[in-house]
């Protein structure tokens, strides 16, 4: 199949900025803490570890990673916050929304690493040119990437005239859910919109949308639904398997893992586009001088063999226009 790689006219990679001067500091041991529901060993953190062993951070030599962070369970994450700020890393990478708030109302100081669906509408940055605070990372362009999910989700199923949307209510902001339902409409699609808050309510919201005569299903962007490996995703795969319903999600790598369709950066991507970002800060440029970032190649990712076991056929154009086919 044919590779595309797509340009964001506004990705990190097109804004000019100064690069912090020289190398780490000879002998001095960094500190680095983490506010992840991603796990140590999931691909963006095994990716965003080896750009820092790249690029000299080496954990057991001059880099120590405080690990408690990672695959918090929600009502963890105030205790885990005042936790790293209380150890005084030099810095702390952290997201999506609800750690990255707890630790901006924690801190003003220590330079935190975020990633969130849209870093200034959730008011952690002024700009994304001029973050002037202590916070900085990337910014993943959701809302424009669920449209377009929505978009190949459409012509994933040919003649569907009902659709539906799985929001991460903490997440997806009523508008962004009022925008779908007018593009799908545009389409002569009706949406159904079934938002969740805890993790005990997925099944149910898919077992609904499934109920309600949705003929496939768009997971909008949250690492709730799509962390690749996360005990929320397995459970998103077991019961779109079960019911046999098309879905559509964030990161490509979900696609690899056995899901029928993905678009996005890839997790691994973002990973090392973090990581380039803490070294900048390890090396001295403070958060406010560091635009945030977007990611700039995204995929999309159909799998055959995920199709075939729910009785699903893709259309042939939709195939060739794919960057990668699980066969």
């Amino acid at each position: 199949m044919r590779r595309r790689e797509f340009i964001a006219g506004l990705g990190g990679g097109a804004i000019g900025w100064t690069l912090a001067a020289g190398a780490q500091e000879q002998g001095r041991s960094y500190r680095v803490g983490f506010l992840t529901p991603a796990g140590r060993q999931t691909s963006t953190m095994l990716a965003l570890f080896d750009e820092l062993r790249i690029n000299g951070f080496v954990e057991g030599r001059n880099l120590t990673a405080l690990v408690d962070g990672f695959e918090f369970r929600d009502d963890q994450i105030l205790e885990l916050a005042a936790a790293l700020v209380k150890a005084e890393p030099d810095a702390i990478v952290a997201g999506p929304e609800a750690p990255l708030h707890a630790l901006q109302a924690a801190t003003r100081t220590i330079p935190l690493i975020g990633m969130t669906e849209d870093m200034v509408g959730a008011g952690f940055v002024r700009s994304l040119a001029r973050p002037d605070g202590n916070i900085t990372g990337i910014s993943l362009l959701s809302h424009e990437l669920d449209g377009k999910r929505q978009e190949l989700l459409i012509e994933a199923v040919p003649g569907a005239r009902k659709i539906a949307a799985l929001a991460d209510s903490t997440v997806t902001p009523p508008y962004h859910l009022e925008a779908l339902q007018h593009a799908a409409l545009s389409r002569g699609v009706e949406l159904a919109v079934f938002g969740v808050r805890e993790s005990d309510e997925i099944v149910p919201a898919i077992d609904a949308a499934k109920a309600a005569g949705a003929e496939g299903l768009n997971f909008l962007a949250s690492p709730r639904f799509s962390i690749p490996g996360s005990r929320d995703n397995r459970i998103v795969m077991d019961r779109i398997a079960t019911v046999r319903l098309p879905a559509i999600f964030q990161w490509p790598e979900t696609a690899e893992a056995g899901a029928l369709a993905a678009y996005g950066p890839r997790f691994s991507d973002v990973g090392r586009q973090r990581a380039r970002i803490l070294i900048k800060v390890l090396r001295g440029t403070k958060p406010q001088d560091i635009p945030v970032e977007q990611p700039v190649r995204f995929e999309f990712v159909l799998n055959l063999q995920a199709a075939r076991a729910i009785g699903h056929e893709f259309p042939p154009g939709l195939v060739a226009r794919s960057d990668k086919v699980i066969e």
